[in-house]
């Protein structure tokens, strides 16, 4: 990747950077904090095919989204190995489930079936690392993490055939 800054007087600085495949992307920062992004499909274009203003606090965002703050890509080897031993399913909790009702801690999860629950999505919240005493709730979706039959014996246990 090729990249450029200029100064632009009166203005702020223009940020040009162009990519292998011959794309570019312009970021004019203004003194006021303002961000104007521009994208050109090829680079030797006059008019940007895409263009959007951002506040300080989006251009933030739209960076640590770039850096990889809520995402960092694990190598593909590693991955495939991961894959081999360790899955994460989510798995909903039926109403003839054993488990509805009962806090994780007296469900017993971990010890039935040997995955753990990592987080519970029930409506519109989401409880992430839930406590022991968190109560299931039919229609609650588990996000469980285990060996593929520890997930399995779960999925049939949430499904009240456990």
């Amino acid at each position: 990747m090729n990249v450029s800054v200029s100064q632009l007087p009166g203005i702020g600085q223009k940020i040009t950077l162009k990519t292998s495949e011959d794309n570019m992307l312009v970021i004019i920062v203004h003194h006021t904090g303002k961000r104007e992004l521009y994208f050109f499909d090829d680079a030797d274009n006059d008019e940007a095919d895409f263009a959007m203003d951002l506040t300080p606090d989006e251009t933030r965002e739209l960076a640590a989204q770039l850096l990889g703050a809520t995402y960092q890509p694990v190598d593909v080897e590693k991955m495939r190995m991961f894959k081999k031993q360790i899955i994460v399913d989510y798995i909903t909790l039926k109403e003839n489930s054993p488990l509805v009702n009962k806090t994780i801690e007296e469900s017993d999860i971990r010890n039935k079936t040997g995955a753990t629950i990592i987080g519970i999505v029930h409506g519109d919240d989401v409880i992430a690392i839930p406590e022991a005493d968190t109560t299931l709730k039919s229609g609650d979706v588990l996000m469980s993490v285990g060996k593929d039959e520890q997930i399995a014996t779960l999925t049939d246990l949430c499904q009240g055939e456990g």
